[in-house]
């Protein structure tokens, strides 16, 4: 019954929250200055994630680090340049986030095909989106109109991104500085139902966390994740490794085993306040794919900048 009435009050706090982002932004901002900008990125991301599965995550991920860094306003893709640092060696970001070259790909196409129109963050929403789907998960009106900022926040990036080592606690009040609530947050952690994570991020889960993570798992791990620092940092390993390359609900069926890869996955699982949120996804996949799509849509709206604010960059590596 609570878990009905909680669910009741997410589809609330969505709908007020949907009608706050379409104030600003609209489904059809394209119709007119670009007819063809949704159907050029759907392709790009399709042709990038059937050359290679994982770009789906990457690009999802990119979505994701763009919004919790002031705002979804593309800040996340520029480069560092003589006199300014961007995001991408922030801590959460260095050897991390990829997929540059699809979204490089994407502009040049649509600049061909309308000049200076599409920005790059949405270019980013609509590749998040496009991604989900390409690997089999829920499809959602993508609001734009989103315009790029001219700079970047290399300490925000550090300071504002959630770290794999956050207890739920933590990963609350870090959702919470966003406008996103708790369920917003477990809803949106089912992202890494897909991608990777590098050894140096589950490392001290792995060796000290043995009471709370699965003994086979622990055991196929190891081998890739030696306990030495230094020693493998950068291998992966699957965020879900049951169905590592599909969108589906098996992230959170792995957390009811024990089967959560980083600390912060298992915290939605581990005798607090989102166990039975996390259980209701893991036994509703539709469920969880009808509160994804809404909670993307919430996080595409954080700190948007629309009309004559920032610009449209020509090159989304370098403001204008």
């Amino acid at each position: 019954m609570a878990s009905r009435q909680s669910f009741a009050c997410y589809t609330m706090a969505l709908m007020l929250a949907a009608a706050a982002v379409s104030a600003q932004l609209s489904t059809d901002f394209y119709e007119e200055t670009c007819p063809d900008a949704l159907d050029i990125i759907e392709s790009a991301v399709r042709a990038a994630v059937s050359k290679e599965s994982r770009m789906g995550a990457s690009l999802l991920r990119l979505h994701f680090h763009d919004c919790f860094v002031n705002g979804c306003d593309g800040s996340v893709l520029l480069d560092d340049a003589p006199g300014f640092t961007g995001e991408k060696t922030a801590k959460p970001n260095k050897n991390s986030i990829r997929g540059f070259e699809v979204v490089d790909d994407i502009k040049k196409q649509l600049e061909g095909a309308c000049a200076q129109t599409v920005s790059c963050a949405d270019i980013l929403a609509v590749a998040a989106r496009d991604s989900v789907v390409a690997l089999g998960g829920p499809t959602w009106d993508v609001e734009l109109g989103r315009r790029d900022g001219t700079t970047a926040s290399l300490d925000d990036a550090n300071n504002d991104l959630p770290a794999p080592t956050m207890d739920l606690g933590d990963l609350i009040k870090a959702f919470s500085k966003k406008g996103l609530s708790e369920t917003d947050m477990i809803v949106l952690s089912g992202g890494h139902t897909i991608g990777q994570a590098r050894c140096i991020n589950f490392r001290g889960r792995l060796y000290n966390e043995t009471t709370t993570l699965d003994a086979s798992l622990a055991s196929s791990l190891k081998p890739r994740c030696p306990s030495a620092a230094g020693n493998g940092d950068d291998n992966t390993s699957p965020l879900d490794p049951s169905t590592s390359y599909v969108f589906d609900n098996f992230y959170y069926r792995n957390l009811l085993r024990n089967k959560g890869l980083l600390h912060s996955d298992q915290q939605l699982f581990n005798g607090g306040s989102a166990d039975a949120q996390t259980k209701a996804y893991a036994d509703d996949m539709a469920g969880f794919f009808d509160h994804f799509r809404d909670a993307m849509v919430k996080m595409g709206g954080i700190g948007v900048v629309t009309g004559s604010g920032g610009q449209v960059r020509l090159n989304c590596r370098k403001a204008n």
